[in-house]
């Protein structure tokens, strides 16, 4: 029974209307005497009779009632044996357990063993079997509260591992010649990540190599996709593949690492030696990227070959170039996906030049994030934005 020093939460009595008692009961004596009680404890309860295990594991296959007293010693099940099967079949049923006056320690160990509470024959009062059910439903109801935000947080610290993953680290040399700006805003549609993924590396020869991605979809089969992607072009890279070689590896790894025969990525990827104007690009059914210098914006598309994921084939090597000054961003379609602020009109990648134009006197981390903030904003009216968005600026600094 309820003891002092373990209350149970707060009744709101005006939340339980028309429960529904299931009584798991082999004497009918004594069953009588409970529906007395519940019809005397002023309950506004329909009580449902069971004489064995079998027979309530029947109603239980049919309906679930607000609550289940269960007697201790069936026919077909004894002691606590009794309440573990009840469990499994629902183990979201509040439960009360009866027990004899000789077999109180098995109301004890019931509760130790998931029962909300006990009540021993003989002993129960109407207002006491009124206030046992009561807090038993309202027991449950707070443990599987207490359950499910538990759950919440097991995800949402896997998630916060997974964006660390998409989020990585730079690894570029002292005074690396370039300078880089690089934004990630993850969905937070239905609480789950998306698998949009960027990194930039510098290797040995000075050369910075620069890529995001997109992996179709949300959730976290396309967040640990883009993680294993992120890391295979990294470790690509470092072991000196470039161009369609290091898309023709990733293509191979997507197709071993992804949970769904449909799932497909974008890719950016750009190369930039140390020197001269002229850099590689290599576009595996990405975006285009913006231009950003002397107070301008323009497209650059490089030609290219379909996504990761549905392409066999080459993917050819393009010359863009990025002279001292200017800065090319590279995007996920997710900043140009949301609406334009205009009825049902999406932004477009028309709409984000113009935005983009507006905003080209300014530098290159101020223009990067007005850059989101105003494409953030045409959204808001419909929602906001509703897929992730990755951004990664590249500037040359030296020639």
């Amino acid at each position: 029974m309820t003891e002092a020093g373990n209350a149970p939460p707060p009744v709101d009595e005006t939340r339980h209307h028309n429960l529904s008692l299931l009584l798991v009961e082999d004497d009918r004596g004594d069953a009588v005497l409970v529906e007395e009680l519940v019809s005397d404890a002023l309950i506004d309860a329909e009580v449902v009779w069971a004489p064995s295990m079998a027979h309530a594991e029947k109603l239980l296959a049919r309906t679930r009632p607000d609550c289940v007293l269960l007697d201790m010693n069936l026919p077909d099940s004894e002691g606590t044996a009794a309440l573990r099967h009840v469990l499994e079949l629902d183990s979201t049923m509040p439960i009360v357990v009866l027990t004899g006056l000789a077999d109180e320690h098995f109301g004890v160990s019931a509760v130790a063993s998931g029962a909300q509470d006990y009540l021993i024959k003989g002993r129960v009062e109407p207002d006491m079997l009124r206030r046992a059910v009561l807090y038993a439903v309202e027991r449950k109801r707070a443990e599987l509260t207490a359950v499910d935000l538990h759950a919440s947080q097991l995800r949402a610290r896997e998630n916060a591992r997974l964006e660390r993953g998409l989020l990585p680290s730079p690894l570029l040399l002292d005074d690396p010649g370039v300078d880089i700006v690089a934004r990630y805003r993850p969905s937070r549609a239905n609480a789950l990540l998306g698998g949009d993924f960027y990194d930039f590396v510098q290797t040995p020869d000075r050369t910075v190599h620069v890529m995001v991605g997109d992996v179709a979809g949300h959730g976290p089969d396309e967040a640990a996709l883009g993680v294993a992607l992120r890391i295979a072009w990294r470790a690509l890279t470092f072991a000196g593949l470039r161009g369609t070689d290091r898309m023709r590896e990733l293509n191979r790894i997507l197709r071993v690492e992804r949970a769904g025969s449909g799932l497909f990525a974008t890719v950016m990827s750009l190369a930039i030696p140390p020197t001269g104007p002229l850099i590689s690009a290599v576009r595996a059914g990405h975006p285009g990227m913006l231009l950003h210098r002397d107070g301008q914006v323009d497209w650059v598309i490089p030609p290219g070959a379909p996504a990761l994921g549905v392409h066999l084939g080459d993917w050819p090597t393009d010359r863009v170039e990025l002279p001292v000054g200017a800065g090319l961003v590279l995007l996920t379609d997710g900043l140009f996906e949301g609406h334009s602020g205009r009825g049902n009109e999406r932004l477009g990648e028309d709409g984000l030049l113009e935005l983009a134009r507006s905003l080209a006197h300014l530098p290159g981390a101020e223009f990067v994030d007005a850059l989101i903030e105003g494409a953030e904003q045409r959204a808001h009216a419909r929602g906001g934005i509703t897929d992730d968005i990755a951004v990664v600026r590249v500037e040359r600094l030296t020639a």
